[in-house]
């Protein structure tokens, strides 16, 4: 038989506690033995002790039940205890390893895989495995080592009557092996289904605004209802698959007891076998029925952890970002050369950007305007290494960024995107996230630059008070600010501003805007803008449309050009003349 590839991994993984399940295993076999040793003293009592001059004292009984049942119950203890210590640890480490690859994948690892479903993996599947190795390990080692010292018990008090109970073992193991396969199949499937039940809810909790504004409470309830009620069909087929193999278990062994039982009668008649054997011999044969019993039920959470630790391993396998590369030695002047930049997603053959060619000198600052869909932010991904250019080059400095390390050219890179992401933390600690040692003048500085410092005065622990998930405690302008803060505290020489004023009103947006020209100031920065008016001051504009460059200049440039920009220009500008009057 061949071990997946999943438990050889799993018991790799196992190696550094090989001394706590040394001490597991030792605790199994004195469990397994006060079980065999169980028989024999009954056997013991009835011949022995059922005379009329028994030859030991009466108080021998308890002193030995007693400790036998004191002995297997501080191992059974231990084994639980040390197995419940080696799962939990091997719990962490799987989840450590799962969020580390979900830190280092590429960002189009989010396109294939759902939020929804990498919570379940990290949270539900990753679960299942302990599951199995605490119930599969612990019923397997145990469960084996009381079948064979009982077995041996049976041997050596009736080798007849135990070849009758024999017979059990291989039936048994074809009704495990005919539910395995059922079993798997199942469990692959529900996880898939519990994957989707976890995705709604997080989509629900996450879009509540949308939800209530558009109506849309009776369609999540029947998408939850939908999965719910596959998850619940899938869980019922495991179950009926599941629970059949126990009575089945228990039929086989009523029929083996029921003719060992007559053999015994048989060989009692004429003399072959005395009351405290046949006591004895019935007594483990009866305890054999418990292990085989929870030998048969490991094929459920087996099962289970074995599709679970496919997905697990999936996961933790996943491709992730290069780490090759270069570091660099200092602050970077902020040079960025596009040389022939060309770009698909994967799976797309249409290709986002092509002929992309673009000289961007130190402390410029480069505006991409177009319809949508034309390629500004596609372009702009491309700069801190989120996507790769499917062919050219992109030079920061004269050196390719491909052979930069990816953590040394991000730390040259601060970011403003038009959909903010912030923290469940303090005020402070979103200000400064990444750095290991926050300065608190650079922290306020920064606040006081994006315009929030009155606003952070007035909060109950000022800079200590928590801003809840994502900033809900905080309105739109102010979440972004709080996102240019962060950007300001980071101070680097290269600045991609995505929309960056576009939740402001009017009156932040020209205080915010104040502070960014002069955060951009000696820095190379790209502003991504659909309201024209506020990149007129750009160095350059470049505009796109259908992932190429169609024009570039600067705004009179390009307005007396009377082309794409021109157009957009002035129709922006008579919607935004008309806006008071409509």
């Amino acid at each position: 038989m061949t071990i997946p590839p999943q438990l050889k991994r799993l018991a790799a993984m196992h190696r550094p506690y090989k001394k706590r399940l040394a001490l597991a295993f030792l605790a199994m076999i004195v469990t397994a033995a006060t079980e065999s040793i169980l028989p024999y003293t009954l056997k013991l009592l009835f011949d022995v002790g059922f005379t009329k001059a028994p030859t030991f004292s009466y108080w021998m009984v308890p002193a030995v039940l007693v400790g036998l049942f004191a002995v297997r119950g501080a191992s059974t203890f231990s084994s639980t205890y040390t197995m419940s210590w080696v799962s939990t640890r091997l719990l962490n480490e799987l989840r450590r390893l799962m969020f580390n690859r979900m830190l280092e994948a590429p960002i189009g690892f989010y396109a294939a895989n759902p939020v929804g479903r990498l919570i379940n993996t990290t949270m539900f599947e990753v679960q299942q495995i302990v599951e199995m190795i605490t119930k599969v390990f612990t019923s397997i080692v145990r469960s084996s080592l009381t079948v064979l010292g009982l077995l041996a018990v049976l041997f050596s008090m009736n080798w007849r009557l135990t070849i009758v109970t024999l017979i059990l073992m291989p039936i048994i193991a074809a009704v495990v092996n005919l539910t395995g396969k059922r079993l798997k199949k199942l469990n692959q499937q529900s996880l898939v289904i519990n994957g989707q039940l976890t995705q709604v809810i997080e989509e629900t909790t996450r879009a509540q605004q949308v939800i209530k504004i558009f109506g849309g409470e009776n369609y999540e309830k029947r998408r939850l209802e939908q999965r719910a009620e596959s998850l619940r069909r899938y869980t019922m087929r495991m179950t009926c698959t599941f629970a059949a193999t126990v009575p089945i278990t228990h039929l086989l062994t009523s029929f083996a007891l029921s003719i060992v039982v007559v053999m015994a009668l048989v060989q009692s008649s004429h003399g072959q076998l005395t009351v405290g054997a046949f006591v004895a011999f019935t007594t483990a044969m009866l305890l054999l029925l418990t292990p085989l019993k929870q030998l048969a039920e490991v094929n459920g959470p087996l099962q289970r952890g074995m599709a679970a630790a496919e997905a697990v391993f999936n996961l933790i396998d996943a491709p992730a970002e290069r780490t090759n590369g270069m570091v660099l030695s200092g602050r970077s002047k902020g040079q960025i050369d596009f040389i022939d930049v060309a770009f698909s997603y994967r799976g797309h053959q249409q290709l986002a950007l092509s002929g992309i060619n673009l000289h961007v000198k130190p402390g410029e600052t480069i505006a991409f305007v177009g319809m949508s869909g034309g390629g500004k932010s596609t372009l702009v991904n491309l700069v801190p290494g989120f996507y790769s250019a499917s062919s050219g080059r992109i030079l920061l400095d004269g050196q390719p960024i491909d052979d930069i390390a990816l953590t040394s050219l991000r730390s040259q890179i601060a970011m403003v995107s038009q959909h903010v992401v912030l923290f469940d933390d303090t005020v402070a600690a979103n200000i400064a996230y990444g750095d290991p040692s926050p300065d608190r003048s650079r922290i306020i500085a920064a606040a006081k630059a994006a315009h929030l410092g009155d606003m952070i005065d007035q909060l109950p622990q000022g800079y200590e008070t928590g801003i809840g998930d994502n900033g809900s405690r905080l309105s739109g302008g102010q979440r972004q600010r709080l996102a240019i803060a962060r950007a300001i505290y980071k101070n680097a020489p290269l600045l991609i501003l995505d929309e960056a004023t576009s939740a402001l009103d009017t009156e932040s947006e020209r205080a915010v805007q104040a502070a960014l020209d002069q955060l951009m100031q000696g820095r190379t920065t790209f502003v991504i803008a659909h309201r024209l008016s506020t990149i007129e001051r750009a160095s350059r504009i470049v505009v796109l449309s259908g992932g190429r460059i169609v024009e570039i200049g600067t705004h009179d440039e390009l307005l007396q050009m009377k082309g794409i920009y021109a157009n957009l220009y002035h129709l922006q500008f008579s919607r935004e003349a008309l806006a008071p009057v409509l």
